[in-house]
């Protein structure tokens, strides 16, 4: 068996099956639906699997939109992973035409897809929808596993799958992202993010001041207690105050909060009982996250006595930093480099130009960034990462595919998606622009089928190839100290029992009386509040 034969008939696979999946990637972005509500999303990718042959586990983790699909061929092959993901991101809606138009008939406000994770998640389901078209194709034995990912913006369900233990006995993982470059992560991989809800309750608020003492009928005479909304308050203003000293200024860390409604506003006489504030931040190591916390739970410990409140800490997540490994990023490069640079026509260029144009631009003969259309080599895209970073720092930002990394040697790949070309230095194109090319399918086609394209060479490989599985295996029980568990190796910070934060008040489409509308829902079962602090 040929493995020039294996790659050719995986990239066959997915030459003739393009427009399909386009079409799949197109109705993926109109849902636009957001982190843990993606249930059209994840519905539309089970049955297509399935259909597949593909075994798939819906729910997975105790997640309704999460799913860990399996086929596998023969025995003793190894067993290779990759993810979709389909979460939208409020704010952020969308049509796809080149001036700004939120979605028709609801909130402007509502979902719509950024990076996008439609285009992302639909390159890994073509990576292995090829490969696994070429391995039944050519008898070649291996386990091919795609997990259903939701709430990236969140980076909700890798930490749980991995806490759960559905990563165990993975031989490697190949994943991906839409970029400005075609490159190949090498040693600078991104950071831990953690997310926690803090809750305020005011349970007992007659309990504040002696009735006795003001002898006047009526409640609403009396001091009232401060209740959740002051908690919450001053939760907000305090922590601005101390987040000077959370952290020395290095390690490029971020904190940034918002805050969940609770279905109160017509009790406007009467003691705020419950509130809620999200707090996420990001940093390049462990210690970082946890000292950030115990300032953030130190306050919400101090402004819940000033305010007759008692303060609960619900996690929404907490992830890694990310694992490099050498041995598959130049694996993944050279495949990178057989598939090539995305090349766009003339349908995205002029949708581009029409966007500068309505902006009140000259549109250019090419407005994308240079970028795009070219590949980059991983050591010119280390160099530009490290270019601002100490050099004791080894990750920054966040994204939760490093919970991959310390399971199974994992490489992320780096494809384009279309930037517009900046007129002038420093200017700046409004969100809008960027939401729109990434339903274009015009304009993110190219770069999502060089990615699953890339992919499915990779997957080919580490089935075909021992050496090349054995080289980034050894490189991982190098790094990790003898492999999972071993000296070096740092395990999944959630504890198995979990319970996945799909009841607290995120964001999602619902259908009342007066049709679709974007609404915060009530949680399934009690308030949500989660652990005493």
């Amino acid at each position: 068996m040929s493995n020039d034969a294996v790659r050719q008939s995986a990239l066959d696979y997915i030459t003739a099956n393009e427009a399909r999946l386009s079409a799949f990637n197109e109705k993926i972005w109109s849902y636009a639906e957001p982190a843990w509500r993606e249930y059209r999303s994840a519905r539309d990718y089970v049955d297509l699997l399935r259909a597949e042959g593909f075994e798939v586990e819906e729910g997975s983790g105790q997640m309704p939109t999460a799913f860990a699909a399996t086929w596998t061929q023969g025995s003793g092959g190894p067993v290779l992973a990759g993810f979709s993901e389909y979460d939208a991101v409020p704010g952020n809606s969308q049509q796809v035409v080149p001036y700004e138009a939120p979605r028709e008939g609801l909130h402007p406000y509502t979902a719509g897809h950024t990076d996008p994770h439609s285009m992302l998640g639909t390159a890994a389901l073509t990576a292995m929808l090829g490969a696994k078209a070429a391995m039944q194709k050519h008898g070649v034995a291996g386990t091919l596993k795609l997990f259903g990912e939701p709430a990236e913006k969140v980076c909700g369900s890798k930490p749980i799958h991995a806490a759960k233990g559905y990563f165990d006995g993975l031989d490697a993982a190949v994943v991906w992202h839409p970029w400005p470059y075609n490159t190949v992560t090498g040693e600078t991989h991104f950071g831990a993010y953690w997310s926690a809800v803090i809750s305020f309750e005011a349970d007992a608020p007659e309990t504040w001041i002696d009735p006795t003492l003001v002898p006047i009928e009526g409640a609403h005479a009396q001091a009232r207690c401060p209740g959740a909304l002051d908690a919450m308050c001053l939760m907000y203003t305090t922590t601005k105050y101390t987040k000077e000293a959370m952290f020395p200024h290095a390690g490029s860390w971020t904190l940034n909060e918002f805050v969940l409604g609770d279905g109160g506003a017509t009790s406007d006489n009467l003691p705020p009982r419950f509130s809620q504030i999200q707090y996420s931040w990001r940093s390049s190591s462990l210690g970082i996250q946890e000292q950030i916390w115990r300032v953030l739970a130190n306050n919400a410990k101090h402004v819940a006595a000033m305010t007759g409140c008692k303060a609960y800490v619900r996690w929404v997540t907490k992830t890694r930093v990310g694992l490099p490994n050498q041995a598959m990023t130049d694996l993944t490069w050279k495949n990178l480099q057989a598939v090539g640079a995305p090349k766009y026509g003339e349908d995205a260029l002029e949708f581009g130009r029409a966007i500068q144009k309505n902006l009140g631009l000259e549109p250019m003969a090419d407005p994308f960034i240079e970028t795009v259309s070219r590949l980059m080599p991983p050591e010119e895209n280390e160099a530009k990462l490290r270019a601002g970073l100490p050099a004791w720092q080894k990750h920054l930002s966040a994204d939760d595919y490093v919970e991959y990394s310390w399971h199974a040697p994992t490489v992320r790949l780096l494809a384009a998606r279309p930037r517009l070309r900046p007129p002038t230095k420093g200017f700046a194109y409004p969100n809008w622009a960027y939401n729109a090319l990434g339903g274009l399918p015009a304009a993110v086609d190219p770069g999502m089928f060089v990615a699953g394209k890339t992919m499915a060479l990779t997957l080919i490989d580490l089935a075909t190839l021992p050496e090349a599985l054995q080289a980034a295996q050894a490189e991982f029980k190098e790094r990790t100290g003898g492999g999972v568990g071993g000296t070096k190796w740092v395990g999944p910070l959630l504890p198995a029992d979990f319970d996945p934060p799909v009841d607290l008040r995120w964001p999602e489409y619902v259908s009342t009386p007066r049709g679709e509308e974007w609404c915060i829902p009530t949680p399934h079962s009690g308030t949500g509040a989660g652990e005493l602090l």
